[in-house]
């Protein structure tokens, strides 16, 4: 694993941005040049690797994913089994890695803590009116202090999509870091909705604003949209990030979620985050994965790449 320090929840000078500072940032961030950004992502997205890296990328993709469940039907029953997948992923192959968290809804949040419990496997949890972050305001900041007073190391919630999309870039920004406040001391991720914002142009404004308001991590989306991650918002928010830490000297991670259910999804994200912000961001403490039905693949492509051989899906615990 990278030797990179790990993003310190809120990060060194969230406070230097205030609501109309937000505002002007948003106001001044450059115009994405779509066609470029969409060749780009292509071009990366079809590079190929040696064997040798693409079986690293494979198990750094392992301990970069959020194990996820975000179902009505989840019960604590499933959770368990998640939880032990998240830890020992093939339970006869001690070589695979751990994941780095599971990624559940509040009302399990305990049961996931008491699964985890002292192996290094992060808990987060949705919160703050996820998925839609429209219910009050009061309400949903009440449910990040409650799933932080619970003990969940992570927190997802949602970039009011309807305050930035209509232009009300202040209030969106007070919103969230409101959140911020709520969720101190532990690692917040803003999930921007990318399918919903209508240009890169907006996810590179959305990027702005999530980060000047102390994310530590921007997410593409919440995985309940027909559009989720796609490499192009995926390389348009690493580029946002790449230029937001070198402006102000504070790294924010990135997390792709929604539809990627492939290994060779995942390493063409790995690709695109290394030719855009570098080895430094090579970790979990700055990439994430946000996944349900990913994990069975990469095991099954880390078992061909050693064998030469596909074992069935059967092979492998169900997620």
């Amino acid at each position: 694993m990278s030797q990179t320090a790990e993003i310190q929840p809120g990060g060194v000078g969230t406070q230097a941005f205030g609501p109309r500072d937000a505002a002007r940032l948003v106001a001044r961030t450059t115009a994405v040049d779509a066609v470029g950004l969409e060749e780009r992502a292509a071009s990366l997205g079809k590079r190929s690797i040696k064997r040798e890296s693409k079986l690293w990328a494979l198990d750094l993709a392992i301990r970069c994913t959020d194990l996820t469940t975000l179902e009505g039907a989840d019960t604590a029953g499933k959770v368990v089994a998640m939880c032990a997948k998240a830890v020992r992923p093939n339970p006869i192959d001690p070589s695979i890695p751990s994941v780095a968290a599971v990624c559940l809804y509040p009302e399990l949040v305990p049961v996931a803590l008491g699964q985890l419990k002292g192996t290094g496997v992060r808990v987060a949890s949705v919160a703050g009116g996820f998925p839609s972050g429209l219910g009050p305001l009061d309400a949903r900041l009440r449910e990040v202090r409650e799933v932080v007073e619970m003990g969940a190391h992570e927190v997802d919630i949602v970039l009011n999509r309807s305050l930035f999309l209509a232009g009300r870039y202040a209030q969106a920004f007070e919103e969230l870091r409101a959140a911020r406040e709520a969720a101190e001391g532990v690692h917040l991720k803003v999930i921007l909705e990318v399918g919903e914002l209508g240009s890169y142009d907006r996810v590179r404004q959305a990027s702005v604003l999530a980060m000047a308001a102390g994310a530590d991590f921007i997410k593409t989306s919440t995985g309940k949209l027909s559009t989720g991650a796609t490499l192009p918002s995926a390389l348009c928010m690493m580029e946002a990030a790449r230029d937001f830490s070198r402006e102000t000297g504070r790294p924010v991670g990135i997390k792709v979620a929604g539809g990627i259910r492939r290994s060779k999804q995942a390493v063409q994200y790995l690709v695109l985050l290394y030719e855009t912000l570098g080895p430094e961001w090579m970790t979990p403490e700055r990439f994430r994965i946000g996944a349900s039905s990913l994990l069975n693949d990469v095991l099954m492509q880390i078992d061909k790449e050693r064998t030469g051989r596909y074992q069935g899906p059967d092979y492998f615990t169900i997620d």
